[in-house]
């Protein structure tokens, strides 16, 4: 088990394989293990990064609320924590797609490909100003032994047949940290959302970066315009990953794997 800091705050990150870097970032209160099944297809091939940002996994709560361009420079300082600064294919799913596409925008030069996971897409995002009133309902829930109780039962119910092993799952969702780290960014969402937009003005991606659209759209035809349109809008490659879930990485490993070891080709 490894910890880095990055801006002043303790990260669990773990390492494995050899070659060429690529970084997995998990969705809203997910977990560094919730990649699993994709690191034994990867790990031949790549060195696979998968870390836990602040208030999730194991890693330590967050310094301050997060931001677009301070989570894009958060995967940079890791990277240059573990000394890995070679050009990554940078992976995000969910809400770290905005964190991934941050990074290749500000960090074109130590970016590879982007891979986007069934990405949050926000058109029109409204930025919030609700971080008091996360913080106010997580120091209540805490308070009220909400994360003890039902933090392990809230994950299995998020998680479709989870694969987690139980003891990992209550390691993790039995504390208020994972809590509040979660409300935190859910709270951030709209001003992440915006930052991102902004980002897109004054940062255009690298010419000829390969960039993969990985869709579940699961039946949700409004889903899939929506991953359409970021494809366009990234010059990317499309593909929809079914039959999958939300969780691609659970459901389709193989789909993940080959959108990173074959970037801008077919992946289901």
């Amino acid at each position: 088990m490894t910890f880095v800091r990055v801006g002043g705050v303790a990260h669990h990150v773990t390492v494995e394989g050899s070659g060429p870097v690529c970084v997995l970032s998990a969705g809203l209160g997910l977990s560094w293990f919730d990649w699993e099944p994709v690191v034994p297809l990867l790990a031949p091939h790549r060195t696979v990064v998968r870390f836990d940002r602040p208030g999730h996994g194991l890693s330590a709560p967050a310094a301050a609320p997060p931001t677009a361009e301070g989570e894009a420079h958060r995967i940079a300082g890791l990277l240059a924590a573990l000394g890995l600064p070679g050009p990554v294919t940078v992976v995000g799913h969910s809400i770290a797609g905005f964190h991934a596409e941050a990074f290749a925008r500000i960090h074109p030069d130590r970016t590879a490909a982007l891979v986007l996971v069934d990405s949050s897409v926000e058109e029109h995002p409204r930025p919030g100003r609700a971080t008091a009133v996360a913080r106010l309902l997580g120091a209540v829930l805490c308070a009220a032994g909400a994360p003890a109780a039902l933090g392990p039962a809230v994950r299995r119910a998020a998680v479709r047949h989870d694969p987690a092993p139980a003891d990992l799952v209550r390691r993790v969702y039995r504390t208020s940290r994972v809590l509040r780290g979660t409300l935190l960014e859910n709270a951030r969402y709209g001003a992440v959302a915006a930052g991102l937009l902004a980002l897109r003005d004054r940062h255009p991606l690298p010419p000829r970066l390969p960039v993969t659209v990985l869709a579940a759209p699961d039946g949700s035809a409004r889903w899939e315009r929506r991953q359409r349109a970021l494809a366009r809008r990234l010059g990317a490659h499309y593909e929809a990953v079914v039959p999958s879930g939300h969780l691609v990485m659970l459901d389709r490993p193989d789909a993940v794997a080959l959108a990173v070891l074959h970037p801008g080709q077919e992946a289901a």
